[in-house]
């Protein structure tokens, strides 16, 4: 959903030459998640509710002896649409997971997964200079620090502008992150705030290597798959 209506934006919003860099570090991330944003909660609010309870109880199943696969699944969901419905789906869970005091390991997994999309595409656009634009390599940069906030929709311009080579990256990278994470055992005592928020996390080490393998994954698959620009 988050794609398309970036595509829409692009065709629609038109500024002047002077401005144009802002587009795709400010205007389209806003504009996109306003969108998105109203229309979960004006018009799909009542079903999105039921196919949210429906994730979570579904999650929720798998939270047992699955860390691993729920974690992998998690991280994919955070980076399949960028702050959409799926999304959104997999933080509340993780959100739900909660409580005072005490460190969840499906928030952690969750904020990895997240967090991994715009580094690594943000890591690309250095290590594969070739293969994007000037503009993309200056929104890689924003992508950075977006990505270490944990604020996914930094990497939605670049799945905008190629979604069949960007979207398989991210997603990958976001699961690997996602599973390392569970796997090793890091929990997160809050629910936002990426690198600032690292001291509610244990097992720190382990987490920061499960956002750096994910992060290196996502930059890769980007190496490989996509073309240099002539």
């Amino acid at each position: 959903m988050s794609v398309f209506l970036i595509l829409a934006i692009k065709k629609y919003i038109v500024l002047p030459k002077s401005l144009q860099g802002i587009m795709p570090v400010l205007i389209i991330p806003v504009f996109a998640s306003l969108i998105v944003g109203l229309s979960l909660f004006y018009v799909l609010g009542t079903p999105m509710a039921v196919v949210n309870k429906a994730v979570a109880d579904f999650l929720s199943s798998l939270s047992g002896g699955s860390a691993i696969v729920l974690g992998l699944l998690l991280g994919t969901m955070m980076a399949f649409d960028m702050g959409g419905p799926v999304n959104k789906a997999a933080y509340a869970f993780g959100t739900s997971t909660l409580v005072a005091g005490q460190g969840s390991a499906v928030m952690a997994a969750v904020m990895a997964g997240g967090m991994v999309p715009p580094l690594g595409i943000g890591l690309a656009t250095f290590l594969f200079a070739k293969k994007f634009t000037e503009d993309q390599k200056e929104a890689g940069k924003a992508a950075v620090v977006l990505g270490a906030s944990f604020i996914t929709e930094g990497a939605i311009p670049f799945a905008a502008a190629d979604p069949g080579r960007v979207l398989p990256s991210i997603m990958v990278g976001g699961a690997v992150a996602g599973a390392i994470s569970m796997g090793l055992g890091a929990t997160l005592a809050v629910p936002h705030g990426g690198v600032f928020v690292l001291f509610a996390v244990t097992n720190i080490l382990q987490y920061v290597i499960a956002i750096f393998a994910g992060t290196v994954v996502t930059a890769g698959l980007l190496g490989v798959l996509k073309k240099d620009i002539a």
